[in-house]
């Protein structure tokens, strides 16, 4: 019996963080507070970080295409220098750029930013979460992929080290950056997403041996490990395909009221 309940409970987890990792509310934050009202403790990042590998996976579906046609080009611009194809190569030079930030922060005060993982911490960067996405609800930028420059990618990235404190939702705040910078809806949304790659992917990679000893030799904790991990793969999918949609429309103002009474509800009550 207990081990049915860690499969649900685990599971229960993949599922949430993966529909909360795309949309702009902190799935960090909310893995948090869930911990806290159902009185479970995760020791650690590493399930965290499995089932953010499994929005990685995706993410990679649903922009396959992008990366393909950014690999072809980027490869072509190379080896030929056909200026049709060096906007791609500069967009894969900038993802580089916008990585750099997370990766020397993560390094850097990866243990001093577990120690933020508070309920009361997290009631508060949600509500600077809402904040921010109030303040870009009605923005409507004019840069697409061919104008973004270096320095514009290097600020989308201190933005996405920043959301590595719990709260702090990381397509908010590299969406709210590239929309301050003037980035159209569609490109800043590609390139936060695209950014998310790299990050997650390195940090799965660096953190894998832990994991399998997370997991341990317990035949329950796999399944739970794994049927997380595809909770998180089918509704990262389905949530980010909905904030596409959301985003067309210029509804993040709905995201901003929810940050708001979530974390207000948090900071007085929990």
């Amino acid at each position: 019996m207990e081990e049915i309940w860690l499969i649900i409970k685990y599971l229960f987890l993949g599922i949430f963080q993966g529909f909360t990792e795309p949309i702009p509310i902190s799935s960090s934050g909310h893995l948090v507070i869930v911990q806290e009202l159902l009185g479970l403790n995760l020791k650690g990042l590493t399930f965290e970080v499995l089932v953010n590998f499994g929005s990685l996976v995706a993410v990679l579906i649903i922009y396959r295409e992008d990366l393909i046609r950014l690999i072809r080009n980027g490869i072509g611009y190379i080896m030929t220098r056909d200026s049709r194809q060096k906007d791609d190569f500069d967009f894969i030079l900038y993802l580089f750029i916008g990585t750099i930030p997370a990766g020397v922060l993560g390094v850097l005060l990866g243990d001093a930013i577990e120690t933020l993982s508070s309920v009361q911490t997290v009631g508060i960067t949600l509500i600077i979460t809402g904040i921010a996405l109030w303040l870009i609800r009605n923005m409507k930028g004019r840069k697409g992929d061919g104008q973004m420059t270096w320095k514009d990618a290097l600020i989308v990235g201190i933005g996405q080290a920043v959301a590595l404190i719990p709260g702090i939702s990381r397509s908010g705040a590299t969406i709210v950056a590239a929309m301050f910078l003037g980035m159209k809806q569609e490109t800043a949304l590609r390139f936060s997403f695209l950014l998310f790659i790299p990050v997650s992917l390195g940090t799965m990679l660096l953190s894998v041996e832990d994991v399998i000893a997370d997991a341990g030799g317990s035949t329950g904790t796999w399944i739970a490990y794994v049927l997380a991990f595809a909770g998180s793969v089918v509704a990262s999918y389905y949530s980010l395909r909905w904030f596409m949609n959301i985003m067309e429309r210029g509804n993040l103002k709905y995201f901003a009221f929810y940050c708001f009474i979530v974390g207000g509800l948090v900071v007085l009550f929990l």
